[in-house]
């Protein structure tokens, strides 16, 4: 007999699980860029174009099976995207003025600014954990990152951060919609029992939405290159297919499914992770205080996921 929807629901894994698994693949995203060695408004324009050519096929598919996609929702997916190219190319921009490591730690203004936007706009409720463990999470990316240490000979800290600021107040707005995307709190609407829910139709039009934006703010801002040639290419096409594919088919419809505050806090894996890859294929070397931040981080992230498992 075959597996209905509803019971397809109880065998899939937790929206947890999926959020660090795609916090995984974003996580790899800071060192491809690097080694690629492309302007900003490249890297960003070309994670979209490339993740298109995975995505369009995969969202055809998913149309002619399941029908399209409710025009309101659409609205979202494509608003969200133009937040994300707009975070993809600040945040490319603070990679070169602070390094990748850095750089994505910055993102994680989103931990304040996405809970807080569900709070105002659709009367979500915060956890009282959350304000608790906010500081120890901040006070963990801080040190992780080497921010409240002397900053890397070279860099520039103040455009730096500015840059990355940017892009986490865009990637709070982007995971805002998302959420709005996944059809929770949307007035006037009730989830349709036994419907199946789009998965590559909103990651598709929220990509091609980004891939529009990052190329009209990269073209006005730092160029954008859209063959930059070899090795560039070999870095890139993996940065698309784990970056932007596979991550956010596995963010994307968990983060309806867990509370704002909770699927902020389990994306802060993302810099942690970060920081290992720069370890172990950047040849970087972390200090004590930066493993330190790593270790509050972590415990913070599983107990603010425990209720989930």
């Amino acid at each position: 007999m075959a597996m209905t929807y509803a019971d397809e629901r109880t065998t899939r894994p937790g929206p947890a699980l999926l959020v660090v698994a795609g916090a995984a693949c974003t996580a790899s995203s800071g060192m491809f860029i690097k080694l690629s060695g492309v302007s900003a408004g490249t890297a960003a324009f070309l994670r979209c174009a490339l993740a298109l050519v995975v995505l369009a096929p995969l969202a055809a598919a998913e149309y002619r099976r399941l029908g399209a996609r409710p025009a309101r929702l659409l609205g979202l997916d494509l608003a969200a995207g133009a937040l994300l190219g707009v975070d993809f190319v600040c945040w490319v921009q603070s990679i070169q003025h602070l390094g990748a490591s850095i750089a994505t730690i910055l993102l994680n203004v989103q931990l304040v600014v996405f809970p807080l936007l569900a709070r105002v706009f659709t009367g979500a409720q915060l956890a009282r954990r959350f304000w608790l463990t906010a500081p120890v999470l901040l006070t963990g990316v801080a040190l992780a990152g080497g921010a409240l240490g002397r900053a890397e000979p070279g860099s520039d800290p103040l455009s730096g951060v500015a840059f990355g600021t940017a892009a986490g107040v865009a990637f709070a707005g982007y995971l805002f919609l998302v959420r709005l995307g996944g059809g929770r709190h949307l007035q006037g609407e009730q989830p349709q029992s036994g419907v199946r829910p789009h998965t590559a139709l909103p990651v598709c039009a929220a990509t091609l939405s980004a891939a529009i934006a990052a190329a009209a703010l990269g073209s006005l801002w730092t160029g954008v290159d859209p063959n930059p040639g070899w090795p560039a290419w070999g870095w890139l096409i993996p940065m698309a297919l784990l970056g932007q594919v596979l991550a956010w088919l596995l963010i994307n419809p968990a983060l309806p499914r867990l509370a704002p505050d909770k699927g902020a806090t389990l994306l802060l894996l993302q810099p942690i992770l970060a920081l290992f890859f720069g370890v172990g294929f950047l040849a970087e070397r972390p200090t004590l205080t930066q493993y330190a931040g790593c270790a509050l981080v972590i415990v913070a992230v599983w107990r603010a996921g425990r209720s989930d498992h």
